[in-house]
């Protein structure tokens, strides 16, 4: 079918629908819904639309558009939950057991008739997190289900009024639901608060005489201090005291003050820094292999079983600053001295990488100054890896990863992805070239004409189609919560073949014959010429792209089906 999907932004949900839809043969189309109901309107004259799906929707259809089409809405709660913030009242009150519904699109909130539901258990991660991760399994089932029987013909949408079903109406979930006592709530309640809104909207409070929203928390089980004091930095993160502990804060942005452009995450510390009260902060590292009983903050992890190393790294939005791509570098050169002949990249719940750090770069005094810097960084990383020749180096991919990302699994000998998980092999649509050795990397893998349309097209590919084309070599149908046990096992069974030794000989061979024909350094200097001519050009498409990016905003002169990326 001709299926037109209109979303307030092409968000990771948004993503996998479409990738999901069009691997099922359907013609999809995107719109986003901030360009206004008069976009929306000449979307549907463009595409002529069989069936209109809102994946992820902040705003209502305008009447006319719900009235003439069959338009079907994706509303993360059960069957009978209405209202606006359903995820979040989920994790408030705390449902073990939460879901999806795709209903038919009416004048009044979530009432419209049901054409399909998925259940699904709710872990403890945080919201971000399980929006990737159960909720868009859930999603995708029930969208599948509802498309499935909307072409059929013969089925009939329940009405929830005929069902049963008990409705409950939940209004927005407010910031004042979300404040934080410090010196009243025990660290569990502020970990349970932060990790509820971790990604958006964060949890609004007070930090040095600045209004600032919070984003994410980690538990610390050893520093203490008074409630609400800062006590120290890690890696970008900041430790604040609890009446009975600590919790770390990965990211800060402050809120915004009228006339000013709009504030975005970042690291806490930077942000911290940036205030002329800033407190002088130890900073206090955590060690690379921390004992399992441990509950601290660490975003790069080294350990090792059997034969196997797994070097499990998370940061905040998969996004990679520089001094994380070095962090992690320096993490993977500790990982090749250990006597394993499998090395495991990854293998963690949720985003893999998305490649550079656009926040950090944009707010950097020199953005242009700090993307080289990160490309480097990130380069440097890839390259280590793509020079690992004494073993076979897996890439675990249990959430989605983007551009330099993509390339950064790319340079493994393997590619391990949890089924649902979506890959965005390009860079066009922040207007950049690319780098991380992606003209070497891509093209090996599936050849010079789909790698220039994978690039070219920029549109987000799904785990079956990149298995189908060669991106990824084995895909693992697992819940969210079960890919580290997997690739544990799975990883044990690689290192265990008898072929093994044969097959890291063949690799190494395959690398000098690969340096004999063209060097890795002629790659990269290419690569790196194109980009610095874009990030170094102030009339680059790139700048405005990029701020668009990290604040939110659609980018002046996005056509309406042109969809902008957004990894959350």
């Amino acid at each position: 079918m001709d299926i037109l999907l209109v979303a307030s932004a092409f968000n990771s949900l948004s993503q996998r629908v479409y990738a999901e839809l069009s691997d099922r043969g359907h013609h999809v189309d995107v719109v986003l819904a901030t360009h206004g109901a008069d976009a929306i309107r000449a979307a549907i004259r463009r595409a002529r639309p069989e069936l209109i799906i809102a994946p992820m929707l902040k705003s209502a259809l305008p009447d006319d558009v719900w009235r003439q089409h069959t338009c079907l809405i994706v509303h993360p709660g059960p069957p009978g939950d209405r209202g606006p913030s359903a995820l979040d009242w989920a994790l408030a009150e705390g449902a073990p057991r939460w879901g999806v519904t795709v209903l038919q699109a009416e004048a009044a909130m979530d009432a419209g008739a049901i054409w399909a539901s998925a259940p699904f258990d709710v872990p403890p991660v945080g919201k971000s997190d399980l929006y990737r991760g159960e909720v868009s399994d859930a999603a995708v089932s029930a969208v599948l289900l509802a498309v499935r029987r909307y072409a059929g013909g013969a089925f009939k949408p329940q009405p929830q009024s005929d069902a049963g079903i008990r409705v409950v109406w939940r209004d927005a979930f407010r910031q004042e639901r979300r404040r934080i006592d410090w010196h009243a709530d025990s660290t569990d309640t502020v970990l349970h608060t932060l990790r509820a809104a971790d990604s958006q909207p964060g949890v609004l409070g007070e930090l040095l005489g600045q209004q600032m929203f919070l984003h994410g928390g980690h538990p610390e089980d050893r520093l203490r201090g008074r409630p609400g004091e800062l006590l120290a930095t890690r890696d970008g993160a900041v430790c604040r005291a609890t009446r009975d502990g600590a919790v770390w804060i990965p990211e800060l942005r402050p809120r915004r003050a009228s006339g000013d452009p709009a504030p975005f995450r970042r690291p806490a510390a930077d942000v911290l820094a940036s205030l002329p009260q800033a407190p002088c902060l130890p900073e206090v590292p955590a060690p690379l292999e921390l004992p399992p009983d441990r509950r601290t903050c660490s975003d790069i992890r080294y350990r090792q079983r059997g034969d196997v190393g797994f070097l499990d790294f998370s940061f905040p939005g998969g996004a990679m600053s520089t001094g994380q791509c070095r962090r992690l570098l320096t993490a993977y050169r500790y990982a090749l001295t250990r006597p394993t002949p499998v090395l495991v990249l990854g293998g963690r719940r949720d985003f893999f990488s998305n490649g550079i750090h656009l926040n950090v770069i944009e707010a950097a005094p020199d953005p242009a100054a700090e993307a080289w810097a990160n490309l480097n960084a990130i380069d440097d990383l890839v390259e280590a890896v793509l020079r690992t020749t004494d073993r076979l180096v897996v890439a675990a991919l249990g959430g989605n990863a983007a551009a330099g990302g993509v390339m950064l699994a790319l340079a493994a000998d393997e590619v391990w992805c949890r089924t649902g998980t979506v890959l965005n092999p390009h860079y066009r649509r922040m207007g950049l070239y690319g780098s991380e050795y992606w003209t070497y990397s891509l093209p090996r893998r599936v050849g010079p004409e789909t790698a220039e349309r994978l690039t070219g097209e920029a549109l987000p590919v799904s785990t079956a189609s990149a298995a189908a084309l060669g991106l990824v070599d084995r895909l693992l149908p697992v819940a969210p919560q079960d890919f580290t046990g997997e690739v544990e096992r799975a990883a044990a069974r690689l290192a265990a073949e008898s072929g093994l030794p044969r097959r890291i000989a063949a690799k190494r061979d395959r690398r000098a014959r690969d340096e004999a024909t063209r060097p890795l350094a002629e790659y990269r200097e290419a690569e790196l010429a194109r980009m610095h001519a874009i990030l170094f050009d102030p009339d680059s498409p790139h700048h405005a792209l990029r701020s668009a990016f990290v604040r939110k905003a659609p980018p002046a002169g996005a056509r309406p089906l042109d969809p902008v990326p957004d990894p959350c």
